[in-house]
């Protein structure tokens, strides 16, 4: 056992411990990036052309690390999912069909739960990518495409615990989701549908999926009088409206604000045309722009309320402060 006598070690001690591992794993990531050449370009393309999912294995600190590859992958545009080689071996093999593409992690490359499941692989002639450590080793020889994932050094002072190693194949995993996701042209909205949840998910939402549409919105022609006005903003309950010309284009907005400046140079409220007083050529923002975008705008141009046009610059919808703020766009 060792000797736990003395449990104050000392801060520069600690500090310097975990330096050396940050530079340790910095310098096994740096040494990818000269290993990014046609075996990559070929497991991206095992994947773009995959008709099924992408199906990741791996044992013990690498099945974690796989579990997070699977995840990265399904969230940015690749049907994939995790499959424990223990459990492979004992009827979950029948979750992976002819269509998919498999993902081994082993960083011996001789894994012995992956390494048994290896001959059904070849047998069903599923596509197979491997990262290992070992690109000499049973799997890598086994793999379509093998990526090297070997480290200089453990970050680990025993050089037992993968660490270094976990980190670079970590790395390697995001590179090949990154690189997938731009070759699909995975957008804003893609990822937006796969992740309605939580903050991110409210970051994620669109200008459509909160503003008011059809017979909620508020809207004038250049003629109506102000009191008449009124009265649709009243009805609408969004503290403006949109004005429009005889054509049914947008012509300009008329606000609460400039409702009091209305007031404030003395206007005749029953006479006066909402076309004279509008804010002529407001703010507005399209339907397929993130919510988030519409805050920033209102936050710079100090407004409340943004016409939501189409690309013909239709008026669609609108949005105001208070819709933002019920759905904790931030």
């Amino acid at each position: 056992m060792p000797d736990r006598s003395d449990n104050h070690p000392a801060p520069d001690d600690l500090m310097r411990s975990a330096r050396a591992v940050i530079e340790t794993e910095r310098q096994a990531v740096g040494d990818l990036e000269q290993r990014i050449d046609n075996h990559f370009v070929n497991a991206c393309r095992l994947m773009l052309e995959c008709t099924g999912r992408v199906v990741v294995l791996g044992m013990g600190k690498s099945g974690h690390i796989g579990h997070k590859i699977a995840a990265t992958l399904a969230s940015t545009g690749t049907p994939s999912f995790f499959v424990h080689p223990g459990e492979a071996g004992h009827g979950d093999l029948g979750m992976i069909t002819g269509d998919d593409v498999v993902i081994a992690l082993s960083n011996s490359g001789e894994t012995g739960e992956i390494v048994t499941l290896l001959p059904v692989i070849k047998r069903l002639d599923i596509p197979l990518i491997a990262l290992t450590g070992n690109p000499a080793s049973t799997l890598g020889k086994a793999a379509a495409a093998c990526l090297d994932v070997s480290v200089a050094r453990e970050a680990c002072p025993l050089g037992l615990a993968p660490t270094a190693s976990t980190t670079a194949c970590l790395v390697l995993g995001d590179a090949l989701a990154v690189a997938l996701l731009e070759a699909r042209g995975f957008s804003t909205e893609d990822f937006a549908r796969s992740h309605p949840g939580g903050s991110l998910g409210r970051r994620l939402l669109g200008v459509r999926d909160i503003m008011h549409t059809g017979a909620e919105i508020p809207r004038v022609s250049e003629q109506t009088t102000v009191k008449q006005t009124l009265l649709e903003m009243s009805a609408k309950g969004l503290g403006m409206t949109a004005v429009l010309n005889e054509s049914g284009e947008v012509t300009g907005v008329f606000t609460d604000g400039d409702l009091r400046r209305t007031l404030d140079a003395g206007f005749d409220l029953q006479t006066t045309t909402t076309g004279e007083v509008m804010t002529r050529n407001g703010k507005t923002i399209a339907a397929t722009c993130l919510a988030a975008e519409a805050l920033r705008m209102m936050e710079e141009y100090r407004i409340n309320a943004l016409l939501v046009l189409d690309k013909e610059r239709q008026l669609v919808g609108v949005l105001n402060m208070h819709d933002l703020l019920r759905a904790q766009v931030v």
